[in-house]
């Protein structure tokens, strides 16, 4: 018998009358596909025109643009190059700490990220990560009015630009997606949805199909990641070199899902363009296979 988190419920069983080589063909073609975790995972240091110039070489057309406090400086030039060059910033990660944001009043990072959006009109997905410190001391139904109060701000922020704002998984009470459909629902489903990122979902693996079910609706992209049992969050395995990620994007294919899927560069100490070429290598061996078998 299958494992409980390859079976795939009645939702998504409906979902799989779509013809399965054409929806391969969609959700792994090169312009499906996203670099994610590629600015301070990168032993190269690269400048923003160093960055645009590897997607260009790698066939990437858009990305999500992660950082930290000595590339916050840098977005500005970042999103004009990008664009000459035709790639789409597509995302910025903004993380939320319990100790320096609320709604109305963010940390300096966080306002520089959104302000630097807004001067640009870019209509970017914030993908956000909140830390658990935020909901310290709160019961299930406060962290859910906590989460929609900061969310409904952060959509405000968004409309400026025509943006949109996405919860994303990093672990806590905030990194379970049963807690991040609660907020969309109960804030209002308009401009919400969900970046799922399998480097932060070991712990949900056993419940995977009922999840997918459940965020479909929702999916902005997914974040691809090698999977191991047992293994910590934290640890980054290559695709096609963990055991369960051919199934997970099998499912995630057979649900119908074509939205974006996020290739990482997310280790230490290494060129980020060979770690992205190492991932697009596991996925085009998962896609062919998928195909052959379809």
């Amino acid at each position: 018998m299958l494992p409980r988190f390859l079976r795939l419920p009645l939702l998504l069983l409906v979902a799989m009358t779509a013809p399965l080589a054409s929806s391969a063909r969609e959700l792994f073609a090169a312009d499906n596909l996203l670099a994610w975790c590629i600015v301070p995972y990168d032993s190269l240091n690269r400048t923003p025109a160093e960055r645009v110039a590897m997607l260009q070489r790698l066939g990437f057309t858009h990305y999500a643009w992660d950082w930290r406090q000595q590339h916050l400086r840098d977005l500005p030039e970042e999103i004009r190059l990008a664009r000459e060059a035709g790639i789409d910033v597509r995302a910025v990660w903004l993380w939320i700490d319990g100790n320096y944001d609320r709604p109305g009043q963010l940390s300096a990072a966080n306002r520089s990220i959104l302000d630097a959006i807004a001067a640009a009109n870019l209509p970017a997905e914030l993908w956000v990560g909140i830390h658990d410190n935020y909901f310290a001391g709160l019961d299930d139904a406060a962290c859910v009015q906590k989460g929609v109060e900061l969310v409904s701000y952060l959509r405000e922020q968004a409309d400026r630009t025509g943006g949109s704002v996405c919860l994303y998984n990093h672990g806590g009470w905030f990194g379970e997606p049963e807690n991040q459909l609660k907020i969309i629902r109960a804030a209002g489903e308009r401009s919400l949805g969900i970046v799922y990122n399998l480097h932060h979902a070991e712990g949900q693996t056993e419940r995977f199909s009922d999840l997918l079910a459940q965020m479909k609706p929702y999916l902005r992209a997914v974040n691809l990641n090698g999977i191991n049992p047992g293994a910590p969050d934290s640890e980054i395995i290559p695709l096609g070199q963990g055991t369960l990620e051919r199934e997970f994007i099998r499912l995630l294919w057979k649900s119908g899902y074509t939205g974006p899927l996020g290739i990482l560069g997310h280790t230490e100490g290494e060129d980020v363009e060979l770690v992205l070429r190492r991932n697009l290598e596991g996925l085009r061996a998962i896609a062919a296979e998928l195909r052959r078998d379809a």
